[in-house]
């Protein structure tokens, strides 16, 4: 069992690398994302509810919903955590002293390996897979579900809008150019089932995903990256969105030269975890609003 849904959504981080990067992406998504930290601070704000003793009922019964062993929820910030934790991270003591100034990329090349575009391109993949996964889990409803899901984001708000436009931004315009969702798609079509085995990311949390055999399961993955595609390519031009303006973004406080895009896509991969953050504050909101309702 993980630790309290609580404890997790009181240990956020309130400023760290990937606070600092999320926050680069307001003008992506403007003012859809606070960083909400703390337990009883998020029921206050999800609900508007200022009465000590219905805030203790509330945060209770999430509690009790979160360690229901019946639900999903407990699974779906496995997924989060997992797909956070497949590239190996720089550690929080190598930036510890960076926040609040400008990191220097330069200082970091040597212990960054920018990803091939096709590792790249699966890795993009494979987050959309874990969204729609981990949405149905939260939702309740069948995990190959991929209808509901594209459906449901015309409605993202919040952190799970802002997770999606990091999505977009730092494993999709920055590491793969213009064109990441053709290059993903020619990916993903011309994969074996015997090179996706391969992939750490697959591997990781080929349990979760649907299908019977890993044949199936690239069926999925085909399936869910085709199914968003129409949605990401309208966000991006709705959004004007180019990867020097991302990375223009994130000039405030890391330090870069615009040859060294691939670099900096393997530098936010390695120092940030916004999926297992983002999927934190998702989950804590969901089960806050479903223990008010049920209350």
């Amino acid at each position: 069992m993980s630790k309290p849904i609580f404890e997790l959504v009181d240990n956020l981080p309130t400023s760290n690398m990937t606070t600092r990067a999320l926050k680069a992406l307001d003008f992506v998504v403007p003012g859809q994302w606070e960083n909400l930290v703390g337990f009883e601070n998020t029921i206050r704000a999800v609900t508007g509810e200022d009465d000590e003793e219905l805030i203790q009922q509330i945060g209770d019964r999430a509690v009790y919903l979160y360690n229901d062993r019946s639900q999903a929820y407990q699974r779906a910030l496995w997924l989060y955590q997992t797909i956070d934790s497949t590239g190996s991270a720089l550690g929080a003591a190598a930036l510890g002293n960076k926040i609040g100034e400008k990191v220097p990329l330069l200082g970091f090349l040597n212990r960054l390996t920018p990803k091939a575009d096709k590792a790249q391109s699966l890795d993009l993949c494979l987050k959309v897979v874990v969204e729609l996964v981990a949405f149905c889990q939260i939702n309740g409803i069948p995990g190959d579900s991929i209808g509901d899901f594209v459906a449901a984001l015309s409605d993202y708000s919040g952190e799970s809008l802002m997770r999606m436009a990091a999505l977009v931004c730092f494993d999709g315009l920055i590491p793969l150019g213009p064109d990441f969702l053709q290059k993903a798609q020619s990916t993903i079509s011309g994969i074996t089932p015997s090179r996706l085995e391969e992939n750490q990311g697959f591997k990781s949390i080929n349990d979760a995903i649907p299908g019977d055999d890993s044949q199936s399961k690239l069926n999925f993955i085909n399936r869910s990256f085709d199914s968003v595609q129409g949605w990401m390519g309208g966000f991006v031009a709705e959004k004007g969105l180019t990867p020097q303006k991302v990375a223009n973004n994130l000039q405030g406080f890391i330090e870069f030269s615009d040859d060294k895009l691939d670099y900096l896509a393997a530098f936010l991969d390695m120092s940030t975890n916004y999926y297992e953050h983002t999927g934190i504050q998702t989950l804590a909101r969901r089960l806050i609003e479903r223990a008010s309702a049920e209350i």
